[in-house]
């Protein structure tokens, strides 16, 4: 029978603790991308090759070394998946924050990091790639590149330690037109709010033209 993990375990003690470590050993654990830690409710595997089942309350995405728990008492930890994203750096300070709030004005998901390694001003953003937002980003004078990581946005500030809900259905458009007349009309409906059934059945659509919908979805196995 397959393991159902229905809850977080916010501190796990020390011999919980202990637990986990021995499950990295044997890769007993899930190592998920962005996308599917936003969901509450899915089939993933193990790095060891285990099939099990995650069935969550909505209380936001899953973030990496979050911990789950089923009724039986077993653990899994989550580890977040290095994944290809956009990392953006800037000669200064001031030119990488206006990257930062043209992204932010767009509503894009945004991780900030700062490493000596991150041009002259010392930090880096991070972004799900997108080309029309790379070269916008380079008409401001900031560098883009691909980089792969393990990609951990941050989160709503009205929502911080109240566990944020990602079941959200927002449609925004954006005409806008930056310094170079650049027009790009980003349009999105993130419905995240899975509907389940017995079947598992969630559907959600991007109005970037493309739309998904996954059944009994099996996800997290390593590459």
């Amino acid at each position: 029978m397959m393991k159902i993990f229905n809850t977080r375990l916010n501190a796990p003690n020390d011999t919980q603790r202990t637990q986990l470590a021995k499950q990295h050993q044997t890769d007993n654990y899930l190592l998920l991308d962005f996308d599917t830690r936003q969901h509450s409710r899915f089939k993933a595997t193990t790095v060891a090759g285990e099939s099990v089942g995650i069935d969550l309350p909505r209380t936001g995405t899953l973030k990496g070394d979050d911990v789950l728990i089923n009724e039986a008492g077993e653990l899994i930890q989550v580890i977040a998946k290095p994944q290809v994203v956009t990392k953006v750096t800037a000669d200064d300070v001031f030119t990488l924050m206006k990257g930062a709030y043209h992204l932010g004005n767009r509503h894009v998901p945004l991780m900030f990091d700062q490493s000596f390694d991150h041009g002259d001003a010392g930090y880096a953003l991070y972004f799900e790639n997108d080309h029309v937002l790379a070269q916008m980003l380079e008409r401001l004078g900031l560098q883009v590149e691909d980089a792969s990581v393990p990609f951990e946005p941050e989160t709503g500030a009205y929502q911080l330690g109240q566990g944020h809900s990602h079941g959200h259905s927002h449609s925004h458009s954006h005409a806008h037109s930056d310094s170079n007349s650049e027009s790009h009309s980003h349009s999105h409906s993130d419905i995240h709010g899975n509907t389940h059934g017995a079947s598992d059945s969630h559907e959600y659509k991007h109005e970037n033209n493309h739309s998904h919908s996954h059944h009994d979805e099996i996800v997290g196995q390593p590459k």
